[in-house]
């Protein structure tokens, strides 16, 4: 047999001859690639435990055990009975979500008071956050979720989502985000958490609010460095499943245990 095909080779025109020989060398060269690849990730540090979730479509960083979600009027109307229920292996469900409330001065979610009643009774340890809009002034921006967010015993504290910029300078921005986390912190009487990117956690956060309860968004890294002692939340993939939410949802952890993690509810 091995002969027969050698045979009808070598009586092949020569350039054909050479696509073959080039076909086979690329194909060993692929295989080669795709089992050192394999080996690679076979052994590769995994500190944080990341698996691969059917049930949600994303990987996960299963060292850790207390996962969420947050949402908005984007994700339209939800079934929170649906959302608790859920579990994504045996021991894990959504056990907590932060909604959002309000954004700039006068806007608030079309989607927040009925979340916020559903979510808590069904079961769900809430949090509310501010949407803040860097070119508009702080202190209405305080007072609209201020006036939006009655926040009771066992409740998350307030959120603050800074990622937009503005044509002021940083200074002034750094300043005007600490009128607002003043103003929600004298009225809730506990300090707000912040979530943000690495860039703007880098440009207006670092250095200046060390001190407050932080919320990353990244989505590139498998482990976080540089945020410091105050990193509680990571928001590590926006492409999750959750049943009874049409549409994918951003998914948190709690960079924690459950005992740290209620450091952080309102008392």
């Amino acid at each position: 047999m091995i002969q027969l095909l050698l045979k009808r080779y070598f009586a092949l025109p020569r350039n054909i001859k050479i696509a073959i020989l080039l076909t086979g060398f690329l194909s060993i060269i692929s295989l080669i690639i795709w089992g050192i690849y394999a080996i690679v990730m076979l052994f590769r540090p995994n500190p944080n435990g990341w698996e691969k979730v059917s049930k949600v479509g994303i990987s996960m960083p299963l060292r850790y055990e207390v996962h969420g979600i947050d949402v908005s009027h984007h994700n339209g109307e939800i079934n929170w009975r649906k959302v608790e229920k859920m579990r994504f292996d045996d021991n894990r469900k959504i056990e907590f979500a932060f909604l959002k409330a309000t954004e700039g001065i006068t806007h608030a979610d079309r989607q927040f008071d009925r979340n916020w009643e559903h979510a808590r009774k069904f079961g769900m340890r809430r949090g509310a956050y501010h949407f803040y809009i860097a070119w508009r002034e702080p202190v209405g921006q305080a007072r609209n979720f201020i006036n939006s967010v009655k926040l009771e015993k066992g409740d998350f504290a307030p959120v603050l989502d800074i990622e937009q910029n503005s044509l002021k300078s940083d200074e002034q921005i750094i300043r005007e985000i600490g009128v607002w986390l003043t103003m929600v912190e004298n009225h809730y009487g506990t300090k707000p958490i912040i979530y943000t990117n690495p860039n703007f956690y880098k440009k207006f956060i670092k250095g200046n609010y060390d001190d407050y309860p932080l919320w990353i968004a990244d989505y590139s890294n498998e482990s976080l460095k540089g945020y410091g002692s105050n990193l509680w939340f990571w928001q590590h993939n926006k492409n999750g499943w959750v049943e009874g939410i049409k549409g994918t949802v951003d998914f948190n952890v709690f960079l924690g245990n459950k005992a740290e993690l209620s450091n952080l509810y309102i008392k």
